[in-house]
């Protein structure tokens, strides 16, 4: 089993940025790829950026590239998403997830774990 943790979301004015991060625990954190993804009201949660178990390999949507980066602390078990430039669209809830598989999977269904989410809020 593992737990995840996230923390960060709130309220920001567009143009304004955020840092999510994502805690931990339960099991071997380094071995295994991580994403976040998003799901907003009415639509299917879908990938915002996944990591490799190294950090030597990140995979963005394209809606978020050049915005967003991912990254990962395996001493601290943590894995973050620092979002900058952010928009309207971008309001969903954010959810952190350990991979089951090696790699850098990008599907929802490649991924067993999950954090409870964060509320990311982005007024015009």
């Amino acid at each position: 089993q593992v737990q995840l943790v996230e923390s960060g979301g709130g309220l920001v004015q567009a143009g304004g940025s955020l840092r999510l991060s994502c805690a931990a625990s339960g099991r071997t954190f380094s071995s295994y790829p991580m994403g976040w993804f998003r799901q907003a009201p009415g639509k299917e949660r879908e990938v915002v950026a996944a990591i490799n178990w190294s950090g030597s390999g990140t995979y963005y949507a394209d809606s978020v590239k050049g915005r967003f980066t991912i990254s990962r602390d395996n001493a601290k078990n943590t894995v973050y998403l620092q979002m900058n430039s952010l928009r309207p669209e971008d309001t969903a809830v954010y959810f952190c997830a350990a991979g089951q598989i090696a790699g850098l999977p990008v599907g929802v269904t490649e991924y067993g774990y999950w954090g409870q989410g964060t509320q990311v809020t982005v007024s015009s």
